[in-house]
């Protein structure tokens, strides 16, 4: 459909994160290792959890969602990277470019809620231990794990919204290896000047309200921390915390740079590999995390691979 002198996009073709056939070939194998990884690691994740009783406690209710949400987050990006690694142009109608989109910042922002609450559960487990139960009880995680999809649902209705206001129109290749907010706006043809600041507000005000959490949880398990006059027990508490703020400083630090720092000031090849890293390497670095520092866990696992071959 033709307006003025301009062509009314239809559909996007998704150029991918790289025109190399070399390039393509090696980036197949590689990707594929590290879903497959994902995929594995998360489920393994799951179903540790549900099936052992010792796994039956908030932070690890927090944990096995964590795990679904980047399993869906790794599955609406990494196939479609594999398919155009084989060389097969991609081609998704505007609709479904923004159903992408949509799902893509509903559970990030889903799992900044979800590593909130995990912050504050460690922080009453550390600080007040004799109310962790009532403060804790599966009612509130229940709640707490609820508000953080329909906080992902929210914010993802405030980019999406400000994405369904755009006219697209001239060129339909997104430079890019998913539908990402920035390289959208570089296809329309409207006026975008307020569109992508308003989308910017919304997310730091949800970076800042969850890093504020966690930042003043570790305080106060900080404070008690040093309080304590066991060393066993500082270690103890200590090893509780590191495996989360790991994730927390990978996952953050990422997502700031790309959805609250200005655009102008990175290229879009920084933007594919800051992307890759938090769509594609941090699911699956986040079971590893979570389960390499984790003696149970650990142990759990061997127990059941032991199981299974046996």
């Amino acid at each position: 459909m033709a307006v003025g002198n301009h062509t009314i996009v239809t559909e996007f073709i998704i150029l991918g994160l790289t025109q190399d056939p070399t390039l393509d070939a090696l980036f197949f194998v590689i990707f594929l290792g590290i879903y497959t990884i994902t995929i594995v690691g998360n489920i393994s994740i799951i179903t540790l959890i549900r099936s052992c009783s010792q796994f039956h406690t908030p932070m690890y209710f927090f944990l096995s969602h964590l795990a679904f949400v980047d399993i869906v987050y790794s599955t609406l990006v990494t196939p479609i990277m594999l398919i155009e690694f084989l060389g097969h142009k991609i081609i998704l109608i505007v609709s479904v470019c923004e159903a992408q989109f949509y799902s893509l910042v509903m559970f990030g922002t889903t799992e900044c809620f979800l590593l909130a609450a995990m912050a504050y559960d460690r922080y009453v487990a550390i600080c007040s231990p004799l109310s962790y139960s009532t403060h804790m009880s599966p009612r509130i995680c229940i709640l707490f794990v609820g508000a953080s999809y329909l906080g992902g649902c929210v914010n993802a209705w405030t980019f999406t919204s400000c994405l369904l206001s755009l006219s697209f129109c001239g060129s339909n290749q997104i430079d890019h290896f998913f539908c990402d907010f920035s390289p959208l706006l570089k296809l329309s043809c409207s006026d975008i000047s307020l569109i992508q600041i308003i989308p910017s507000i919304f997310s730091g005000s949800i970076i800042v309200v969850t890093v504020f959490v966690i930042a003043l949880s570790y305080v106060y398990i900080l404070i008690t921390i040093l309080k304590m006059r066991s060393t066993e027990g500082r270690h103890k508490a200590f090893s509780t915390c590191t495996s989360h703020l790991t994730a927390v400083t990978l996952y953050y630090g990422t997502i700031t740079f790309i959805y609250v720092m200005p655009k102008s000031s990175y290229s879009i090849d920084q933007n594919k590999v800051v992307s890759v890293f938090y769509t594609v390497v941090i699911p699956m670095l986040n079971p590893l995390i979570y389960s390499l520092r984790n003696k149970n866990v650990k142990e759990a696992l061997r127990k059941a691979t032991v199981r299974i071959y046996s």
